[in-house]
């Protein structure tokens, strides 16, 4: 699977060197592009088979959804990237895991997608405008956009990239 257009597109707000925590981490698309653009990565998912281990990518294995710890305690990266996933009470740990000046990189399905597949549950899906909410007041937003996609398939999505102020 290849890099997300819009991750990549906002990838040059990190500052060199950064270090990136790539959420939910999957198969380790962003986890290998930052990584390969010189940053320190740690990828965190609950199934990390696919995932490996290399001189600038920690992998940890972690079910974020089922009431553990969070398994950072208080690391703080200068970006965070979320793809495809929403688990609403991991927001303020999200958050708190920036560093002031931090970048944050979500991109995740909204209401509305349930006409074209899954995830189709209330639960799985952002409602509108619900990213922008989230930041305000504590994040200068650099982009934003809630809109149908076509590719890598027909979905909607919200997406967000901004700078963490406070």
């Amino acid at each position: 699977m290849t890099t997300s257009s819009w991750i990549a597109t906002w990838a040059g707000l990190l500052p060199a060197g950064a270090s990136v925590l790539d959420l939910a981490a999957g198969k380790g698309r962003h986890t290998r592009f930052f990584a390969a653009r010189g940053h320190h990565v740690t990828a965190i998912d609950r199934d990390v088979s696919e995932l490996a281990a290399a001189d600038n990518i920690e992998v940890i294995a972690a079910d974020l959804e089922n009431g553990s710890p969070w398994p950072l305690g208080d690391r703080r990266f200068g970006a965070v990237v979320v793809t495809n996933y929403l688990h609403r009470p991991l927001f303020p740990a999200l958050f708190e895991a920036l560093q002031p000046g931090g970048i944050l990189l979500y991109e995740t399905f909204m209401v509305g997608n349930e006409r074209f597949g899954k995830p189709s549950r209330p639960e799985f899906l952002l409602k509108d405008g619900e990213l922008l909410e989230l930041v305000r007041g504590h994040f200068s937003v650099t982009a934003y956009e809630a809109r149908m996609i076509s590719e890598p398939k027909i979905a909607m999505v919200q997406r967000i990239a901004a700078r963490k102020t406070s």
